[in-house]
């Protein structure tokens, strides 16, 4: 648990500047940066060749965190992810005070808050939401280690996180459930 004591710091330190990071999430290794940092998130599409219009996931600390980046979270939401024992991104109708292109051309968001000690501490520290994208070009296989990664990919980020870069594979993909204006929830994933 505390091998990342010491990698923290750094992070934060890239993601201030408004650098790139190559991080493993509570699912797989992620490519991050700060979720309200435009330059930032602009340097994520290039670096994934993406178009704009496909958005990311970001990850909260936690439900006070989330409060401060979408309009209202319905009970329903708030039972669903305390019972939710695997990672769960919901997409939210309206997100808000994010970089204007982590939204998707609606305005919706999709967050979803880690049950990883890594990821809750590092945003914690941060103090902001984080991008979340998987760690590969676009239209490849995501990987499920640091070392599936592909090493052009690698020398396009700012900061390769010095953690977990040794563990086996992790084939976790999150639950995702999209929250209509109307607060019904329908599973995408």
């Amino acid at each position: 648990k505390f091998m990342y004591k010491k990698e923290i710091p750094i992070i934060i330190e890239h993601l201030q500047k408004g650098n790139t990071i190559l991080y493993p999430t509570d699912t797989i290794w992620g490519i991050g940066c700060d979720a309200s940092n435009s330059e930032a998130i602009d340097k994520i599409f290039t670096i994934k060749n993406r178009k704009p219009k496909q958005k990311f996931i970001v990850l909260v600390e936690d439900f006070k965190m989330l409060q401060s980046y979408v309009e209202g979270i319905p009970q329903v939401i708030v039972e669903l992810l305390e019972q939710s024992l695997s990672p769960t991104t919901i997409i939210y109708p309206k997100g808000i005070n994010l970089a204007a292109n982590a939204y998707a051309s609606d305005g919706s968001i999709a967050i979803r808050i880690p049950k990883d000690d890594f990821c809750i501490e590092l945003i914690k520290q941060f103090g902001k939401p984080i991008i979340s994208t998987s760690a590969n070009f676009h239209g490849e296989k995501s990987p499920c280690c640091f070392m599936e990664i592909n090493l052009e990919l690698i020398k396009t980020i700012n900061y390769a996180v010095n953690y977990k870069q040794q563990d086996a594979k992790s084939n976790i993909t999150s639950k995702i459930y999209k929250l209509n204006t109307d607060n019904n929830i329908v599973k995408i994933r």
